[in-house]
């Protein structure tokens, strides 16, 4: 039998929600919006499926590229490549 090797196999502990008060999935996740050059922190929200990065780039810091549809396009460096990737607002947080 052949093991299963899905988008996000290996993320058990990775990918947990914390049990806090008030509602995990708030509204203002969602429309928050990005300018150009913006600095963010990739966090992958696993309560939203649509728009999730590969985990291997959760808790990483990327600057926005672009707006494209209701998502962005962050750039960043995974080890010495540059990518970029695509990623919705509910995953993605200001660096302050």
């Amino acid at each position: 039998m052949r093991r299963s090797r899905g988008s996000r196999s290996k993320t058990r502990y990775k990918l947990q929600n914390t049990n806090r008060a008030g509602r995990t999935n708030p509204i203002t996740k969602k429309i928050q919006q990005f300018a150009e050059n913006d600095m963010v922190h990739i966090i992958i929200d696993p309560s939203v499926h649509k728009g999730q990065p590969h985990p291997r780039f959760h808790g990483m810091t990327g600057r926005v590229v672009e707006g494209r549809g209701r998502a962005y396009i962050v750039a960043l460096n995974d080890g010495n490549k540059a990518k970029q990737i695509i990623v919705r607002p509910e995953h993605l947080k200001i660096q302050e």
